[in-house]
């Protein structure tokens, strides 16, 4: 359950240009996000639930019509009906834009995170269809074992024999 993950690939229309005619509009990124909320929280709850709201949102890097964006969320949190969501969107392609063909684009070889965010869902337990499993985090790994038994708790052995 922690560490769900859903991921979308999308590349930005001219019809997403908002600002000065070429910058894409920042809501287009986090409409993205709540569709990977509602990916997650399906797959968890067997209902889509709602995004509350965003208790952090950090816009790193403008997105233009033409950039291919990959957005990805992850479970980080669960409650008895909330839900803590991290996400992150990055270009991965981007369009080139000046004295290049209107066509023009380049890969990235370093994606570049664009906007990162952190929002809570809530479902109600009445909307919640899938039974909770056991979750158990997962552990370090400890020490090799060793030829030694290990005996749990350790025997109370009187220091002197004789003692019963």
């Amino acid at each position: 359950m922690i560490g769900l993950r859903a991921t979308l690939r999308v590349r930005m229309a001219p019809s997403d240009v908002h600002y000065g005619g070429e910058v894409v509009d920042g809501a287009r990124v986090l409409a993205l996000f709540g569709d990977l909320a509602a990916e997650i929280l399906v797959r968890l709850d067997g209902d889509e639930g709602i995004l509350r709201g965003y208790e952090q949102v950090d816009f790193a890097a403008p997105v233009f019509a033409g950039d291919f964006i990959e957005a990805s969320a992850e479970l980080v949190r669960l409650g008895s009906e909330s839900r803590q969501i991290s996400f992150v969107a990055k270009k991965t392609i981007t369009n080139l834009r000046g004295d290049s063909a209107p066509s023009a684009a380049t890969v990235l070889v370093e994606p570049l995170v664009v906007c990162r965010a952190m929002g809570t869902c809530h479902v109600p337990k009445e909307l919640q269809r899938h039974a909770r499993e056991l979750y158990m985090p997962a552990l370090p790994a400890g020490p090799e074992p060793g030829t030694e038994p290990i005996i749990t708790p350790v025997p109370n052995v009187p220091s002197d024999p004789s003692e019963p």
